[in-house]
Formats: C-alpha cells, structure tokens, sequence
C-alpha cells in the first residue's frame, strides 16, 4: 500500500518542508560518495546506537557521541530507497501540517516527533548495538499530525495493480497497524542487532504526533492564496 497524491488543500508555500526534503537528499548525495568503510564510519558516528545512549544516561560513556545522535540520525539515510520512500511520505503529508501550524512551529514539531520516534526505539532496544538511521519516526510524527487535521482528505493510494482513492483516517489507521504488528514481532523474534527497520521509532513518532498537534496551536494568520 503506497500513497500517490492527497486532495488536503494547502495556502501557503511550505518552506520547512522543502528545505527538510532538500536536507536530507543533500546529506544521502554525500554519503552515497563515501567509500564502503567511511560510510559505515559515517552512519556509526551520525546514528543513533540505543546501547551507548543508555551507557551515557548512566554516566558511562561519553554522553555527547551517545546523545546527540539522537538528533543527527534524523538526516541520515541507508540506501536510496530509504530516501526515497521517506521524502515522499514528508511530501505528501508534511505540507499541510506546515500550513496547519507555520513554519517555525512545523520544525519544532517535526524535530520534537522524531526524539520522541527514536526514545521509544531506545527504551525497547536499549542494549541494541546497531546504528539507527531516517527521517521516518519525524515523519510518522507529521503523519499522526495529519491523521488529526484532515481525516477526511482523500489519498489515491497504490495496492498492487489497483488505484484506489481512501480517506486520510484509513489509509493512515492500517499504515499504524502495519508498524505495530510489525514492531511486536520483531520484539517477540528478538531480532535485536540484526538490523531492519525501526518500527517501534514509526510507532513512538505517530503517537507524539497525535499527541503533539494538540499542543501546538495552529498559525495566528493562515493566508488563502487562491481565486474565487
């Protein structure tokens, strides 16, 4: 199931969410010039490793190479695919939210969704040795955002060989149910240090979403630039 296009009307131009997408393309073009063993340096240094985070709330560590990636793994990416999927969801969805909120505040709740994606990542792997990289827990925070503001927005979305218009709240129910179940059983596999996805981060970034978007009062002025 893949979203294609979402009929949310947007008034205004969302220059957060186009410097975020040209953000984190910008950073993958570096990498991608990497050799192998710098970029495996790269995504150890700029990843988030649940292990040495732990270690540092302990005072074991160093607490800034096991902090601040926190907020650094959000920009890094493992493959053009994970680029690629990830700038399309914050495509889709992210412009409304930026509407919904303003700009300033549309980057607070985007940086804030994904520290709340990657702690809970952290809290259920937390002696996980493998680096956590994506934008995908901030984005699963604008799509919790979204699930709230539009509803009943429609999104053409792709499954299998058929194009089928759903409602926001459908499309983006099942997608929550899909990481969770997922989340679960790579938690009953123990499937920890074996890499894959961070779905428990997909799961912990919708759920501030919600949550969050509740807080932020929406813009003073949304401006309508349209014809009547």
């Amino acid at each position: 199931m893949f979203p294609l296009y979402d009929d949310a009307p947007r008034y205004s131009t969302p220059y957060i969410n186009y410097f975020l997408l040209a953000l984190n393309t910008l950073v993958y073009l570096f990498e991608s010039a990497l050799s192998p063993r710098a970029f495996a340096q790269f995504v150890a240094t700029f990843g988030v490793i649940p292990a040495h985070v732990t270690a540092a709330l302990h005072g074991h560590g160093d607490p800034i190479t096991g902090l601040v990636p926190i907020l650094t793994s959000m920009f890094v990416h493992a493959s053009w695919a994970h680029v690629i999927f990830n700038m399309w969801f914050l495509y889709l969805f992210g412009d409304n939210v930026e509407d919904y909120l303003g700009h300033f505040r549309y980057l607070l709740f985007y940086l804030l969704s994904g520290l709340a994606a990657s702690w809970l990542q952290i809290v259920l792997n937390a002696h996980d040795t493998i680096p956590n990289i994506g934008a995908s827990g901030a984005i699963a925070g604008v799509l919790g955002a979204y699930f709230i503001l539009f509803p009943s927005a429609r999104v053409l979305t792709w499954i299998f060989i058929l194009l089928i218009w759903l409602p926001a709240w459908v499309f983006l129910i099942v997608w929550f149910i899909g990481q969770f179940l997922s989340g679960a059983a790579t938690s009953l596999a123990s499937q920890a240090n074996h890499g894959g996805i961070a779905f428990w981060a997909h799961v912990g970034g919708f759920v501030a979403g919600l949550g969050l978007i509740k807080l932020f009062p929406t813009r003073p002025r949304r401006y309508r630039y349209f014809y009547r």
